[in-house]
């Protein structure tokens, strides 16, 4: 699908680890029907020898919904692809961003991907290959000394040009990966905005959400006034859910609101709620 046709969302929420499960983005998606939800990076090695619906949730009424895939062998990378088709989901994504001990440190992937954007190419030969839906890559602007502006354009050159991939989902910030925890990675490195608005400048071909310190409805519409394609909100959607969420399909989509109260949102996530806790007592 060429960028020409394929329209990133506006609002999305970031793929969170042990944020965004299924528990999550079903309250998300009580309080908003326009939001893009994302699952918690799902390693494409524990998808393989995992499968089914303990691993991906039920999530039928989640829509729209993208699968967040981490991994480092390509044979795994398509059987995760295979087994997600069957759910259904609107769009598949790579990290190419985290840069946790455990994923980007021993698991050599997450962000450590962005070293080798000829394999972030074939991985994402790969997944699409494997699937009709849309792909995606979510990256940094770069890990420890590789983060010029010139680097981040290869990269970005590079997996595009050797794979069908044309939405990028830019995290604002370099990664640190001498062994800070993943919090101080979003603390300590600069967000630098004009990286991607520049890349807006460079690619105009491609398609760029961008992500990183953005916090409240205002600022995404701010954002999307600068010429954003896309942009992406992580903690403050779970953090300050209500807040965040119950104002996009309004503010952001121009939709009509659903009208439910806190209290409304609330009981229909008892019967959610209810129907997880029978499942457990079947």
């Amino acid at each position: 699908m060429g960028a020409e046709q394929y329209r990133p969302p506006l609002f999305s929420v970031a793929p969170m680890m042990d944020w965004t499960d299924n528990h999550y983005r079903t309250v998300a998606r009580i309080i908003s029907k326009h939001a893009w939800l994302y699952t918690e990076m799902l390693a494409a090695e524990t998808i393989v020898h995992q499968q089914g619906d303990l691993i991906f949730g039920i999530f039928s009424e989640q829509h729209p919904i993208v699968l967040q895939i981490g991994g480092n062998n390509l044979d795994s990378i398509a059987k995760a692809t295979q087994l997600a088709n069957s759910y259904g989901y609107d769009e598949i994504n790579l990290n190419c961003g985290c840069p946790s001990p455990k994923v980007a440190g021993h698991g050599c992937f997450g962000v450590r991907l962005m070293l080798d954007p000829k394999f972030v190419g074939e991985a994402m030969s790969v997944i699409a290959a494997n699937t009709d839906v849309p792909v995606s890559v979510k990256c940094r602007i770069g890990l420890d000394d590789h983060d010029s502006y010139n680097e981040l354009c290869d990269f970005i050159y590079k997996v595009s040009s050797l794979s069908p991939t044309k939405h990028f989902i830019i995290h604002s910030r370099k990664a640190l990966l001498n062994g800070i925890s993943p919090a101080d990675n979003r603390r300590i490195p600069p967000l630098k905005y004009e990286y991607y608005y520049a890349l807006l400048r460079d690619f105009p071909d491609l398609r760029f959400t961008i992500n990183g310190g953005i916090n409240c409805v205002d600022e995404v519409n701010a954002a999307l006034r600068e010429g954003a394609h896309g942009v992406m909100v992580g903690r403050a959607a779970y953090n300050y859910l209500w807040n965040t969420l119950a104002h996009v399909d309004t503010a952001i989509y121009g939709a009509p609101s659903s009208g439910l109260t806190r209290r409304q949102v609330l009981e229909q996530y008892q019967i959610y709620g209810d129907a997880v806790l029978g499942t457990f007592r079947e």
